[in-house]
């Protein structure tokens, strides 16, 4: 990083319609104190003149790796960068890339970066869902490079659907986890995670719920932590009051059941899954069709029958418990959100949470009305099935986020775990709790 300027960016443009939206994220960079770059392929310059990229960024706009030969560009602007960002990302961007070709200035500068390199594809759905595409996002990502996962929404035209390019503001935010991420960066390369965040909600009638103080901020920045450590996420969301990061999956959920359904889909070959949602331990026995009406007579008025909700980390563990001797083992983390009470106190209760779990790692936080939902700072224990302990002092969630990933790396396997998907229609004893 140069002593006199903010970290050093190099923002490679590809040939795209999207190409206009970088501009906007080259405002997003500079006026956050990146000192920024712009390498445009020869087609992003027919979609945007480099007057704008020069206007905004401040700096000459490198185009070929014969201009200011005497420097070797195609060298220094890899070697010198803090952070090589694409965005957009075509689909001939991305062949070159997986493939090692160097035919312009930018595919070089791609060769030689020895910071992190993300890369935010944008193209049509049908691209984006080419075998050969995804084949090569594969490889990127398998060699640690962050491809996020493109939007979803109008394309060019009247065309919608998944390939639009992430809104430039979570492209910004995805960088500055890359450049933050440091010692980390890489060790969830190639891996497979889920992570459920938010909070449920159980229909009563049409217009009322049972639900939680869930925010999701926390499933979110451990999402966001894994994306930016290499790792392909698939973010299953209830509920959120935050944006989702860019460069993960997300799949909204609503109910408890309707998350334990995604959970065990996506679960299906995941390196690691952190139930982080806060899911409602109880749910109606019977939904009204229509709204519930208040009574004259108070002694006629509506009692709300609860049943359990099943308990989505006890599923896991006992899928695990029950593979074939042998089989590969997906690392499970729980949260426990608790309150101390006359029975024992919060870390007591959340011994005995993970003994009767049987997950490697569970997170426990208290919570109450001025702490952990909602807020931008939590507070937790790492309690590991090994007898292992460890304190978080109150801190930003994207710390304790951080902190949950340095705890899993070293439990992850070279091999591929086997979770399968479950059935639904059981519902264990154990109610599930989770993470503000």
């Amino acid at each position: 990083m140069s002593p006199a300027r903010g970290p050093r960016v190099v923002l490679g443009v590809a040939g795209g319609i999207a190409a206009y939206k970088a501009a906007t994220l080259l405002r997003e960079l500079t006026e956050s104190g990146h000192d920024v770059t712009v390498v445009p392929t020869a087609a992003a310059e027919r979609f945007v003149g480099r007057a704008t990229w020069e206007a905004l960024s401040g700096h000459p706009v490198a185009t070929d790796v014969w201009t200011g030969a005497a420097e070797v560009p195609h060298v220094r602007l890899g070697r010198h960068a803090d952070l090589v960002v694409v965005a957009p990302a075509t689909a001939d961007l991305l062949a070159r890339a997986a493939h090692g070709l160097a035919d312009d200035l930018l595919t070089n500068v791609l060769l030689t970066a020895t910071c992190p390199v993300l890369l935010a594809p944008a193209m049509h759905t049908e691209m984006w869902q080419h075998p050969a595409v995804q084949d090569n996002v594969a490889l990127l990502r398998s060699r640690g490079v962050t491809v996020l996962e493109p939007a979803s929404g109008r394309l060019t035209g009247a065309d919608t659907g998944p390939g639009r390019l992430p809104e430039p503001p979570e492209i910004a935010a995805a960088c500055r986890r890359l450049l933050g991420s440091g010692a980390r960066r890489g060790d969830l390369a190639g891996r497979r995670v889920v992570v459920s965040a938010g909070g449920t909600r159980e229909p009563l009638d049409p217009v009322r719920f049972l639900g939680n103080r869930s925010s999701g901020r926390q499933g979110v920045a451990l999402a966001a932590a894994a994306a930016a450590r290499g790792a392909r996420v698939t973010l299953v969301a209830a509920h959120l009051e935050v944006p989702a990061p860019a460069g993960v999956h997300v799949v909204p959920v609503g109910t408890a059941v309707e998350l334990q359904q995604a959970v065990h889909a996506a679960a299906a070959g995941a390196d690691a899954v952190v139930m982080a949602a806060a899911v409602a331990d109880f749910r109606p026995a019977t939904r009204a069709g229509t709204k519930i009406k208040k009574s004259e007579d108070p002694a006629r008025d509506p009692v709300v029958v609860l049943e359990r909700n099943p308990d989505v980390l006890a599923g896991l563990v006992a899928e695990r418990a029950a593979a074939p001797a042998g089989s590969h083992r997906c690392v499970l983390v729980g949260f426990a959100a608790e309150t101390g009470d006359e029975s024992g106190t919060v870390l007591e209760h959340g011994r005995a949470k993970l003994a009767r779990k049987g997950c490697d790692l569970l997170v426990l936080n208290e919570v109450g009305e001025t702490k952990g939902f909602a807020a931008p700072t939590n507070a937790v224990v790492l309690l590991g099935a090994d007898g292992s302990e460890r304190t978080v002092a109150e801190t930003s969630k994207d710390v304790v986020a951080d902190a949950v990933w340095d705890a899993v790396v070293p439990m992850l396997t070279a091999t591929t775990p086997v979770i399968t998907p479950a059935t639904t229609s059981q519902v264990p004893e154990i109610p599930e709790t989770g993470a503000p």
